[in-house]
């Protein structure tokens, strides 16, 4: 199987895939799947972000700070989210279950230090069909 650790570049993921003709990649920390990326999570990503340029660091820190924060909520889900920071904006894209999960993304996104705009939603709701 064809995975990636958790500190592969977008350049060298999208190269991978490109490389074996596939569609996902499973990510992994320490042998064990911590996320999955999809193509359509690079094109969130290349949209949302200037690639040419290296990510700074108080991007770096509020995307490490908000994940951490959502990973200690049981009701975050971040397997099907996808966190995007740029010049202290912060981007979601996945799914949610719940309107008010929505609403609690946004507003951890909102109150993390150093973000410096309203909170792009590309979120979209739904209901999984069996095992998420």
């Amino acid at each position: 199987m064809i995975t990636v650790p958790e500190t592969a570049s977008l350049a060298d993921i999208a190269r991978l895939m490109e490389q074996h003709g596939i569609r996902r990649v499973p990510v992994v920390r320490d042998g064990r799947l911590v996320g999955i990326v999809s193509r359509g999570n690079l094109l969130h990503a290349l949209t949302a972000a200037d690639v040419s340029k290296d990510v700074n660091a108080d991007d770096r820190t509020i995307r490490e700070r908000l994940t951490a924060e959502l990973k200690a909520q049981p009701w975050a889900h971040l397997l099907t989210k996808n966190i995007v920071v740029e010049n202290g904006v912060v981007h979601l894209f996945g799914f949610v279950r719940r309107e008010e999960e929505r609403r609690a993304l946004r507003i951890a996104a909102e109150n993390m230090p150093g973000v410096t705009a309203a909170v792009k939603d590309h979120l979209m709701r739904h209901e999984p069909s069996g095992g998420i």
